[in-house]
């Protein structure tokens, strides 16, 4: 869990101003930030001075959001689902969904989202999608957990894209927008990062040692002034459910 809140890819601040533009957010609405993990996306809302509902099921993670966000009088800490979520009927402005959307029941979500919104609420689905290639770096990367990675095949297929989101949606009122982040790291940061995903070989694993001996190299090729870099197109989906 350490890793995972040290080294996990934050939101860049242009995602405000894509909300801001496709759902017109205001510091007045009220956000349900569904399967909120440890708040990386809430924090950013509660700092836009939203009031969030971080509904996330996992014990541990809302555990570390609700350490992490003690200091914002405008967060609630919602044990829940995206299918039960516990909130009120039409109690909430907007719904975000920040990398935890393939997690989701998709239809069971969806009557849960329409039933919490209010009349004229918005979804946003947000996704980091890692940059596969547009770097040296970043290919011999991709190599490298294509190579050691458990499941990573299976993992990067859950990415979303257009088709499900409307598919969820039920229509075509589904707008994307992406804009590019950027994490710099040196040796420990990227390392951190490889170890906070799930698809990785943990310790006492035969491919663990391996595995970061094959990423020092990697670094020590590619690094400049002792960083390197992992880029991210994050897609933000935004939409309104028709009749809502």
């Amino acid at each position: 869990m350490e890793k995972y809140i040290r080294f996990r890819p934050g939101y860049p601040a242009d995602v405000l101003d894509v909300l801001r533009k496709k759902c017109a957010l205001t510091p007045e609405n009220i956000v349900a930030d569904i399967g909120s993990g440890t708040g990386i996306f809430s924090e950013i809302l509660l700092k836009n001075g939203n009031t969030v509902h971080g509904v996330e099921p996992n014990d541990e993670m809302r555990g570390a959001a609700e350490s992490l966000l003690a200091t914002y009088p405008r967060f609630q800490s919602v044990r829940g689902t995206a299918e039960a979520t516990s909130l009120a009927d039409a109690s909430v402005d907007g719904i975000t969904a920040a990398q935890a959307f393939h997690w989701f029941d998709r239809t069971r979500t969806r009557a849960e989202f329409i039933r919490v919104l209010k009349p004229g609420g918005w979804v946003a689905l947000i996704w980091n999608d890692r940059q596969l290639d547009s770097t040296p770096f970043l290919r011999d990367y991709e190599a490298l957990l294509q190579r050691f990675g458990t499941d990573y095949l299976a993992v990067r297929h859950k990415d979303l894209d257009l088709v499900q989101v409307r598919d969820f949606v039920g229509g075509d009122g589904v707008e994307l927008t992406t804009v590019e982040s950027v994490q710099a790291f040196d040796y420990e940061g990227v390392e951190g990062r490889l170890l906070s995903s799930s698809y990785v070989p943990e310790a006492g694993h035969p491919d663990h040692a391996p595995m970061l001996a094959a990423l020092r190299e990697i670094v020590e090729r590619h690094q400049e002034n002792g960083t390197v870099e992992i880029r991210y197109d994050t897609r933000v989906f935004t939409a309104r459910f028709p009749g809502r």
